[in-house]
């Protein structure tokens, strides 16, 4: 099975995209079979691309909210 480890979402040149970093697990024994693998992809889906938005403005509320 493979496992998201994590994500990152970033605008560059061409658009929104989504990097994301997985684990390769057997399922039966719990063995990692390979860490660290990378997927980037662009994100194209306006509903995708609206949720995006969203988070990216409630991070932008937690960086208002700071101190200093």
């Amino acid at each position: 099975m493979r496992l998201v480890t994590s994500f990152t979402l970033f605008n560059d040149a061409v658009g929104m995209r989504i990097s994301i970093t997985y684990s390769e697990i057997d399922a039966e024994t719990g063995t990692v079979i390979s860490d660290n693998n990378r997927i980037d992809r662009l994100i194209t889906d306006t509903k995708q691309i609206n949720t995006v938005n969203t988070m990216k403005k409630s991070a932008q509320a937690f960086v208002d909210a700071l101190e200093g």
